[in-house]
């Protein structure tokens, strides 16, 4: 499948899309066209100068399908765009183009008992403070679910705080419906449902613009916040996979961050002293009481407890996990950057391995999530960068290992989890964007 880009003519474009909000000013257009992609040395320079010649701001579907019709009719490319958080260029255009800016759609059409539906660009703080209402809760979340929208949580990501309870974005039950536009001569509006929404999941705005997410909610409880330290990196790595595997005990967040890791965390580094391990831990109230057992079973210390009550107040632990550790830790060391795996789940021998193996050079930072039905423990380990060469090696040791890498260091779709585009959401793929303008070229399958 080919795309047919032809040049930009903004004056034959806008004229097309009577009404509704553009964007041209230069500094603005290069602000929207970027994602945080520069974690990654190597796509930085790939990147650079990747601008859209315009950023479309749409008020609703209405609005949607007309800027569709526009980009099909004057063979243009589209990329969307929620807030711009992701990590690989997703909403970086490689060919120009038009830069579709959900962010103005943000109505919550409905919240119900276990389940909500919304437009796509609704905040993902926004629907869970919403849900909490009526006593329900998102199930899972990225660590920049403060300014992240669900439109982009679904096209661009794959899971976060939560999944230790729920699992991945991509496991049956977690995504109910979603509501995409074509981009055809006459654009549909397509809704997805059941198994069908892995067509448009995590499929980067190639596969249709997403304009209405439904996803199923859970309990919301009490969350308490607990930071645990250690004298040995696998006592703490032990303590959270014991953690993980307690059934019983309801848990939001096990983040496992080996030394020096926890000398980036600024506000929180009068709870981690000098030449230690950590572990930052959302749990439950009603499951505390069985924490210090557990802690003490590893030799532990409880150096940081916060209630739910206080929980919102000052420091957020949310906001120290997942991709967040590398924020904090770029911004105390710009050559740092970072990998994201996944472990083999039997044991922790390879992530000790790996941690003594490469020592300082890839520091350990382990997250604990349940993936395909066992407790696993995906990495987004701290790479202190010297060249493409040495993290290329790097990458190939873990898989030489058994360790899954989704490469963080790639545009292509095919490097990240997915490996490979599904036959069938291929095809779809060729129904929704006959002229293949979706997007173009982050997918090796699909060529520009």
């Amino acid at each position: 499948m080919t795309a047919s880009i032809k040049p930009f003519n903004a004056g034959a474009f806008t004229a097309s899309i009577p009404g509704i909000e553009v964007i041209t000013e230069p500094s603005q257009l290069a602000k929207l066209s970027q994602d945080y992609h520069t974690f990654s040395p190597v796509l930085t320079p790939l990147l650079e100068g990747k601008i859209a010649d315009i950023v479309v701001r749409p008020a609703n579907q209405t609005e949607v399908i007309q800027v569709a019709a526009a980009c099909a009719k004057h063979k243009i490319p589209i990329t969307v765009r929620g807030a711009g958080t992701g990590n690989y260029g997703q909403c970086v255009p490689l060919y120009g183009g038009v830069i579709l800016d959900m962010t103005r759609m943000q109505e919550i059409c409905w919240v119900k008992e276990g389940v909500a539906r919304v437009q796509a660009g609704v905040k993902l703080a926004a629907l869970d403070k919403k849900a909490r209402e009526i006593g329900w809760e998102m199930r899972m979340a990225p660590s920049t679910y403060r300014t992240a929208t669900i439109g982009g949580f679904v096209a661009g990501g794959s899971g976060g705080i939560g999944s230790i309870q729920y699992g991945l974005m991509a496991d049956k039950g977690n995504l109910l419906g979603l509501q995409v536009v074509t981009l055809e001569d006459e654009p549909r509006v397509i809704e997805l449902r059941a198994e069908d929404v892995q067509k448009a999941n995590h499929a980067w705005g190639i596969n249709g613009i997403i304009t209405e997410v439904e996803i199923p909610l859970g309990p919301a409880y009490p969350w308490a916040e607990v930071i645990v330290t250690f004298d040995e990196f696998m006592s703490a790595a032990k303590f959270g996979k014991a953690l993980a595997l307690s059934d019983g005990m309801i848990k939001k967040e096990i983040g496992v961050f080996a030394l020096p890791i926890p000398q980036y965390f600024t506000a929180l580094r009068q709870y981690i002293s000098d030449g230690k391990h950590a572990a930052l831990l959302i749990v439950a109230e009603s499951s505390l009481e069985l924490l210090p057992g557990l802690i003490q079973e590893f030799n532990g210390e409880v150096t940081y407890s916060k209630s739910a009550i206080d929980a919102g107040k000052g420091a957020n632990i949310a906001e120290y996990t997942w991709n967040h550790t590398t924020l904090h830790a770029r911004s105390a060391d710009t050559s740092i950057t970072y990998l994201q795996s996944i472990f083999p789940t039997d044991n922790l021998k390879t992530v000790e391995h790996m941690h003594q193996h490469f020592g300082a050079e890839v520091m350990m930072h382990l997250e604990f999530i349940r993936f395909k039905g066992s407790i696993a423990n995906p990495a987004l380990q701290l790479v202190r960068y010297t060249t493409e060469e040495r993290l290329n090696e790097i990458i190939r040791y873990h898989e030489e290992h058994g360790v899954f890498i989704a490469n963080p260091h790639s545009y292509f779709i095919e490097d990240g989890w997915k490996r490979a585009i599904d036959p069938e959401h291929l095809k779809f793929k060729q129904m929704v964007d006959p002229y293949g303008l979706m997007n173009p070229g982050k997918s090796k399958t699909i060529t520009p």
